[in-house]
């Protein structure tokens, strides 16, 4: 990774090979030295994260590469060949809506009634019953 011209990994193996030629410094110097290059490199690694590979979800994550949504070859709708489906009429339906049209809220004009138009809609219901039994002793 490189930040600012600088290319991290070189610098830190080159900070490697001189502490480990480095002959004269404390072992206490050594180890802290050692624990700043592994925290670099942590945090280095960090820097490379993004929602690709690690657990960041894509939408936190500012740098991502957007792919844009190719339309589809396939037109919308029902394709051809494709035979639809719809449900049958019912004989007699469970209930019926009767919805009464009031005339004063019409505009101005002269109506003639020509009868009226039906649709059923299927409405269905899942519902889920539990009964519980409990024995219960008597005493007899």
């Amino acid at each position: 990774m490189t930040i600012d011209n600088i290319d991290i990994e070189v610098t830190l193996q080159k900070v490697e090979k001189l502490l480990s030629e480095e002959k004269g410094l404390s072992p206490a110097m050594r180890s802290m030295v050692e624990l700043l290059v592994l925290l670099i490199t942590l945090l280095v690694g960090r820097l490379n994260r993004n929602s690709r590979n690690s657990s960041k979800s894509p939408s936190s994550d500012p740098n991502r590469k957007r792919e844009s949504k190719a339309k589809g070859e396939r037109k919308v709708g029902g394709q051809k060949g494709r035979e639809g489906v719809t449900l049958e009429r019912v004989e007699n339906p469970d209930k019926v809506e009767v919805i009464k049209v009031d005339r004063r809220k019409l505009p101005r004009g002269e109506y003639t009634v020509v009868g009226y138009e039906a649709r059923q809609v299927f409405d269905m219901k899942i519902s889920r019953e539990v009964t519980e039994r409990a024995d219960v002793d008597t005493g007899e």
